[in-house]
């Protein structure tokens, strides 16, 4: 199938021809964007040695990948309405692969956060990009082709620690980077061949300019005001991050539907838990994710190959659950669901903070990262089910863009949150007792996240089922 070929008709019950090259073409980007999220944790300590830079700053790396994940997605329906989805897609697959490049040529921290923030600007819009490609295509057939889409979610937080390890063990940390430079140019080759051309029928649709000039760099400034927060210019800029939240808020009210997020979804209980929820999920599981292999390498002297073999567990709980998610929202409902994943993954974290004060025992590791993965992978979609279900049709696309910001800007800030945390602790405690103080305490911070997110579960209404029309 080239790039002029046809869309298939609405009521079509066979997957036209060369589908399933457009699904694999298009997974490929999402894949890539999902793991360039994971891969960097295990490097951070090499990072803040090859580099000379102090944990704090290079924690950045992450999080402001994180963080540019988030600030593209209200670009979505904008840039595809007047390019249309193929050629944003290409757009952004190509810049990810050169910004990936620049990120393996980076001198410094500076340098390397500025690159990966053009990076997860880039990644940012692959995942909708490419599920969008696929909807188009597939029609009513949808649900045959869902498990190719999911699969990067599932895969890439159970490779990315293993091949960051892998790689780590016979090269430096730039060929974490430059790994994805020829399976990028090869994938935007295929995707240049194979993705249909969707321009025809676009309409423009007008983009809150406003909205995103205060939300934008109010995030920014918020999560650079936490990381300084001890200092006076953190807590200036922390003060002015408040100001501009508070003149979205009043731009946003003020314009309805019209503004970047339309505010008066929040105004559905439900709907308000089910966006606190996706971001406190999203938060401890990037922020656990940071802290890991930090712990790892730096405090119990483990290797990077077998710390991304260590974390693997973490990815595989995931797999196991999600798939049963189905299955499980028809017997139980969402409140006693997502509590019970919370409840795991609260558990699951509290085993690591008894383990980063006693010692590392690989075996009950295991099992706190399996019931981290399991236990998160149990919570989103019951959540985030329960949310929809609770606001008119009409509010769907605003709400999936409200949601998925909500979620994706959960990981930098908790991120942010512990390893400052951690940075100030690895300062203030003695060396001898690093393991047994710091990152104990590190992970209980993260704890109290995961005791947040429990209590946030009870909120959800036992009836969830009728959608208001």
């Amino acid at each position: 199938m080239n790039a002029g070929t046809s869309l298939p008709a609405q009521g079509s019950d066979q997957l036209p021809p060369g589908t399933w090259k457009i699904v694999s073409v298009a997974a490929i980007g999402s894949f890539m964007a999902q793991l360039d999220a994971t891969i960097v944790n295990v490097s951070l300590p090499d990072l803040v040695r090859t580099l000379h830079a102090p944990f704090s700053s290079v924690q950045w790396v992450v999080s402001g990948y994180l963080l540019a994940l988030a600030l593209t997605l209200p670009l979505n329906g904008w840039l595809v309405s007047r390019l249309g989805g193929r050629a944003v897609y290409l757009w952004c697959f190509g810049a990810f692969t050169l910004t990936s490049g620049f990120c393996a040529l980076a001198w410094s921290a500076p340098s390397l956060i500025a690159f990966r923030l053009l990076q997860g600007m880039a990644g940012g819009l692959l995942a909708p990009m490419a599920q969008m490609t696929v909807a188009r295509v597939a029609g009513r057939q949808m649900p045959r082709v869902a498990s190719a889409m999911t699969a990067p979610v599932l895969l890439a937080p159970l490779l990315g620690p293993v091949v960051a390890g892998a790689i780590l063990s016979v090269a430096s940390w730039r060929w974490i980077f430059l790994l994805n430079v020829p399976v990028g140019l090869a994938a935007f080759v295929l995707a240049v061949l194979f993705l249909p051309d969707d321009r025809e029928g676009a309409r423009a649709r007008p983009l809150d300019l406003t909205g995103l000039g205060l939300l934008g760099p109010a995030l920014v400034l918020f999560l650079y005001g936490m990381d300084h927060i001890a200092r006076p210019y953190g807590q200036a800029t922390l003060s002015a991050s408040l100001v501009l939240f508070v003149l979205y808020i009043r731009s946003a009210r003020r314009k309805g539907d019209d503004a970047l997020i339309d505010l008066r979804l929040l105004r559905a209980p439900a709907f308000s838990v089910s966006a606190i929820i996706m971001f406190l999920t999203n938060g401890v599981s990037f922020a656990g994710q940071m802290l890991l292999p930090v712990w790892l390498i730096h405090a119990c002297g483990v290797s990077p190959e077998r710390t991304g073999l260590l974390m693997a567990p973490l990815g595989l709980g995931m797999m196991c659950v999600y798939p049963l998610i189905g299955r499980l929202s028809d017997r139980f409902d969402a409140r006693d669901l997502t509590g019970c994943g919370a409840l795991l993954s609260l558990v699951g974290t509290l085993i690591l903070a008894v383990l980063a004060y006693n010692g590392l025992n690989a075996a009950l590791l295991s099992v706190a990262l399996l019931l981290r993965g399991g236990g998160g992978g149990a919570v989103g979609i019951p959540a985030m089910s329960a949310g929809y279900a609770s606001i008119a049709r009409d509010d769907i696309p605003m709400a999936t863009t409200a949601l998925n910001i909500m979620q994706r800007i959960g990981g930098p800030t908790l991120t942010t949150v512990c390893a400052t945390f951690l940075g100030w602790r690895l300062a203030t405690t003695g060396p001898s007792h690093i393991p047994s103080e710091a990152f104990a305490e590190a992970f209980g911070v993260l704890a109290l996240f995961h005791g947040v997110l429990l209590l946030t579960t009870r909120f959800i209404n036992h009836s969830e089922n009728n959608r208001e029309t």
